[in-house]
């Protein structure tokens, strides 16, 4: 069973147009980076996952259960990061994790297994008595990723998670969630417009203008991922300083991944 499908998921702001007949799929404990510029459709979407907006056209999955049809369900299995910190700032790290259990409706005594055990997790075990203020910007994503992870859902999304963090600190964060999809069997949609921030091991779909351009492993799209990146969303990537330079990923060993590519212009062809 795949964690999140997505089929046919179309949504407009009146005349403009957001999605368009977005289809993919995660496949149970991978991570995914959606990838695209600002203007992509990539919030929408993450706002259509956790039910902020209504769907309008077509449907979405979450290990099986419809969210139009079975939301309770649905929502159980999902965990969420979003870009703007939703933590208090003068609660401690604790208060913080105890209060969202709270709202779960989790008992006392389970709530703070399930707290221990994260704060060990995230290595944030001796900062529990400490306010959320006194944290870097990367414990703070640590704590929030703790947080999302209390009910146990099998699907974490994390929208533009890194916003706002210094190079090494996103760096980590990266490392960290992709190494709890090793090691937890989580499922991982991670949104990002920065290249730096994909690994040639990542499943990569490439969101532009409401469209999926492309899909495939990183590796597969060759060793500019940054040029296919720019053929693919066209000259305004390159013109607001989304694409600064060549990443070049390694090449997998498995010689059989493929790329998908959907034309992001219908006058011409785009390939990675």
């Amino acid at each position: 069973m795949n964690a999140l499908e997505v089929r046919g998921v179309s949504f407009a702001y009146g005349a403009r147009q957001a999605l368009t007949g977005l289809d993919f799929e995660l496949s149970a404990g991978r991570f995914a980076a959606l990838l695209g510029p600002n203007g992509a459709g990539k919030s929408t979407l993450i706002a259509l996952l956790t039910r902020l907006y209504d769907l309008q056209q077509g449907d979405i999955r979450i290990f099986g259960h419809s969210l139009a049809g079975e939301p309770r369900q649905a929502l159980r299995q999902l965990g969420v990061v979003f870009q703007q910190s939703t933590l208090d700032l003068d609660l401690s790290v604790q208060q913080n994790l105890a209060y969202h259990a709270a709202l779960h409706g989790m008992p006392r005594r389970e709530a703070q297994a399930r707290i221990d055990e994260e704060l060990e997790r995230q290595d944030l075990g001796e900062r529990r008595h400490e306010k959320v203020r006194t944290l870097n910007g990367g414990h703070r994503r640590r704590v929030e990723i703790a947080r999302a992870l209390l009910h146990q859902p099998r699907l974490l999304l994390l929208d533009e998670a890194s916003a706002g963090l210094d190079p090494a600190s996103r760096l980590a964060l990266g490392r960290h969630v992709r190494n709890l999809c090793r090691e937890q069997g989580l499922s991982v949609l991670w949104t990002t417009h920065l290249l730096d921030e994909i690994e040639p091991g990542d499943e990569l779909l490439i969101l532009h203008r409401g469209e999926r351009v492309a899909r495939g492993k990183a590796a597969a799209f060759g060793d500019d991922l940054a040029t296919s990146f720019a053929r693919l969303t066209g000259d305004e990537a390159l013109g607001r300083g989304y694409v600064r330079e060549a990443i070049r990923p390694k090449r997998a060993d498995d010689s059989s991944d493929t790329v998908s590519v959907r034309a992001a212009h219908p006058t011409r062809e785009a390939r990675p």
